[in-house]
């Protein structure tokens, strides 16, 4: 049951990386494993069993995520688009409670940590505005970019991954190279995501040992920072409320969200 845990969990977190708005650094930090994840990948080699067993359910669930379900994902997300972000926004409210004790377990809570998850929510809106206003239709060929191009992309895209409440989505968009992303991920386009995929690893080691070491001398500070982006997130999300079915729908995926948050800890 934990591997399935586990797994469904990675699925989510692959999510994370295909459909706009959501990151996989909230998602990881949702479900609990955020911390974990960072010592297990970067202490990898201190103990391979640990490590291999804690990752491999995750990163199996990851992988069926961005690559075999992409597709699904993408449908079920545009096809039902109201629901599916109520399920979403149920998952990032409901973890809140928890982030904040999480944030509070090493030293008791002080008022002037509001500051920095003030400052961080006000950042995540500033990016809900920005990845509004560039999403394009406008599609370019996925084989017109160059390896060291899409090298430097995928590392600038690790930051969206690792860092809680960035859309790497975003950061896509900033590049113009999302569309083409998702028809590469689409049909499996290897010479696109081969140096996208080489960059992403580069990047995120680097952004994992920046946020570790953040966490290490500013625990709450910094846990704080994530609750104000992972907040932030939610406007992106937001989709409005309908009356009727749908509305009702909406709602009932909302309080699965919050359920699902809870029995995926």
């Amino acid at each position: 049951m934990h591997f399935l845990s586990d797994f469904i969990k990675g699925i989510a977190i692959g999510a994370g990386a295909i459909l706009p708005g959501i990151s996989s650094g909230v998602l990881c930090v949702i479900f609990g494993i955020y911390e974990t994840l960072l010592n297990c990948v970067l202490n990898f080699f201190k103990n391979i069993k640990y490590n291999f067993k804690i990752l491999f359910p995750i990163g199996l669930g990851t992988f069926c995520g961005v690559i075999l379900l992409g597709n699904v994902l993408k449908y079920v997300f545009y096809a039902y688009p109201v629901q599916t972000k109520f399920l979403f926004i149920g998952l990032i409210l409901g973890s809140i409670p928890e982030l904040i004790k999480e944030a509070c377990k090493k030293q008791a809570f002080k008022w002037y940590y509001l500051i920095y998850l003030i400052l961080a929510f006000g950042i995540g809106l500033f990016l809900v505005y920005l990845e509004d206003k560039l999403h394009s239709s406008t599609i370019v060929g996925a084989s017109e970019f160059s390896f060291i191009f899409l090298l430097i992309s995928g590392m600038l895209m690790s930051a969206g991954v690792i860092i809680p409440g960035v859309s790497s989505t975003l950061i896509l968009m900033l590049l113009g190279c999302y569309d083409a992303y998702l028809l590469s991920v689409a049909s499996l386009y290897i010479p696109f995501l081969f140096p996208l995929a080489i960059g992403l690893v580069i990047g995120s080691i680097i952004w994992m040992k920046i946020v570790r070491f953040l966490l290490n001398k500013y625990y709450a500070q910094t846990f704080f920072s994530i609750i104000g982006f992972t907040i932030g997130s939610v406007f992106v999300l937001y989709p409005g409320i309908s009356s009727g079915t749908e509305g009702v729908i909406a709602i009932l995926c909302f309080i699965l969200g919050i359920s699902c948050c809870s029995l995926l800890k």
